[in-house]
């Protein structure tokens, strides 16, 4: 048995056929090949498969794609580009925010949802904010410094320093 599935991804209008079992990250990467949207532990504890949904952070590893019937999806290519990034995109770059990069797409969804819900958060609610999001590499000083120079809206990391 298939289910059929209508939603918009990335302002695309998606129209597919998926096994009812199929996760939305499955959806996200084998079917449309958003490969951006990472898998890491398929229970929901990293947040690499972050996106948006509906405007909401959502790990896409613990929603079966038939949940997004009708749902409009935003994956890291939805957000930006390499002309043309997201601001919070440009604020990893700008402050060194990866360094493997395998968790940086759910993590710069995860940033762009905590400002979107707090434009003002501290330090402390910044950090407590991205607490469903796992790096290995960095120790989170420079994510921490990329949100808060997304925040800042200024134009050198050094102002964040």
């Amino acid at each position: 048995m298939s289910v059929q599935l209508s939603l918009t991804v990335n302002d695309r209008a998606v129209n597919t056929t998926v096994d009812p079992r199929t996760l939305l990250v499955q959806l996200l990467r084998d079917q449309l090949g958003l490969t951006g949207t990472h898998i890491g532990c398929d229970t929901a504890q990293c947040g690499a498969c972050t996106v948006h949904i509906d405007g909401r952070a959502v790990k896409s590893c613990s929603m079966l794609a038939a949940q997004a019937q009708g749902a409009k999806v935003t994956t890291i290519e939805g957000i930006g580009n390499p002309d043309q990034m997201h601001p919070m995109q440009a604020a990893f770059r700008e402050c060194h925010g990866l360094q493997c990069g395998f968790c940086t797409p759910g993590m710069v969804m995860s940033s762009i949802q905590l400002l979107a819900d707090n434009p003002t958060a501290t330090e402390k609610e910044i950090r407590e904010g991205l607490e469903g999001n796992i790096c290995r590499c960095t120790g989170y000083q420079n994510i921490v410094k990329a949100v808060q120079f997304c925040q800042s809206g200024k134009t050198s990391a050094s102002a964040v320093a």
